[in-house]
């Protein structure tokens, strides 16, 4: 049968094995220094593991393909503990593999494992087969995900808008140290947002830019001082923008009309958030020049990975 799976341009992948951790179902491994589709069975076609591909050699393709097989998936996932199940299931749900994921979840039931803590709708929680209490039962304050179901690029639905608080220095009964005094703005130009950019203003030559996701600067309290000082910005968001080819293009005019001598990439420790770096290699390949690139992942808590 035709359907989508994942495609490795050989040529590209440099083997660095970031992909492997985010398919879970185990559909790949590295051969021979080489990221391979180990079985098209275990490959639901979703492209999860497009994001994180540094060099952008994943794509997702239709082809004769053996149809995917969430029993087996399961299976096999089973095995590998409580971590990899989560992460299949926040895959399935935030895809919107409404199916798939009561599969997953009736396996789960079915052989008494117990179902992690993950993103879940409760509108695709699987009834509990006869005589079974569902382990979900009763339980409260499950985040909730809602999917886009035709979502483009693979960062533009993931567990990212799922809903949390987080307690600071006076809600934990810890006095908040006082501010130091105001911080001054490291901003050398306006616009920032990448929609609103000329591509040809001059201020590109011989930059250094700051290519950021729009929640890092409310996320880091040092963002001035420690990333934007001596730099020329540009922000987005990958899941909520809609243009990403015409980012992509315009971030290419970019580096095709301006020496730009350091690119420093910052995005939030969300899934969705790799698309930042995912539009950034597509803007280097699609304008065909080399520049360095320093990323750094920014948590939901303030730190920086």
């Amino acid at each position: 049968m035709k359907r989508k799976i994942i495609s490795i341009d050989e040529k590209k992948c440099t083997g660095c094995g970031q992909c492997i951790p985010d398919c879970p179902e185990g559909a790949l491994q590295l051969i021979e220094g080489k990221a391979r589709l180990v079985s098209d069975l275990f490959c639901d076609g979703l492209g999860a593991c497009i994001g994180t591909c540094p060099e952008g050699a994943i794509s997702v393709v239709e082809r004769e393909a053996v149809p995917y097989d969430e029993k087996t998936v399961m299976e096999n996932i089973a095995k590998q503990g409580n971590s990899v199940i989560k992460a299949h299931l926040e895959n399935l749900t935030v895809r919107g593999q409404t199916a798939f994921y009561n599969q997953a979840i009736v396996y789960l039931i079915e052989n008494d494992i117990a179902i992690p803590d993950h993103v879940a709708s409760e509108h695709r929680v699987a009834p509990a087969p006869p005589g079974k209490v569902h382990p979900m039962a009763g339980r409260t304050g499950e985040r909730v995900c809602h999917p886009e179901p035709h979502a483009t690029h693979p960062f533009e639905s993931c567990p990212g808008s799922a809903a949390r608080s987080i307690l600071r220095g006076g809600q934990q009964g810890i006095p908040r140290q006082p501010a130091g005094g105001a911080t001054a703005s490291e901003l050398q130009q306006w616009p920032v947002q990448l929609a609103l950019l000329n591509p040809a203003v001059p201020y590109f030559d011989n930059a250094d830019l700051l290519i950021s996701a729009d929640c890092v600067p409310f996320a880091y309290p040092g963002f001035h001082a420690e990333f934007l000082r001596g730099r020329i910005l540009i922000i987005f968001c990958p899941k909520l923008d809609s243009d990403i080819e015409g980012y992509i293009k315009k971030l290419s005019e970019i580096f095709v009309q301006h020496t730009i001598r350091s690119i420093a990439l910052l995005h939030m420790e969300v899934p969705c958030c790799s698309g930042v770096r995912y539009v950034v290699d597509k803007a280097l390949a699609k304008a065909g020049v080399t520049i360095p690139v320093a990323e750094k992942t920014i948590t939901i808590e303030g730190g920086v990975e």
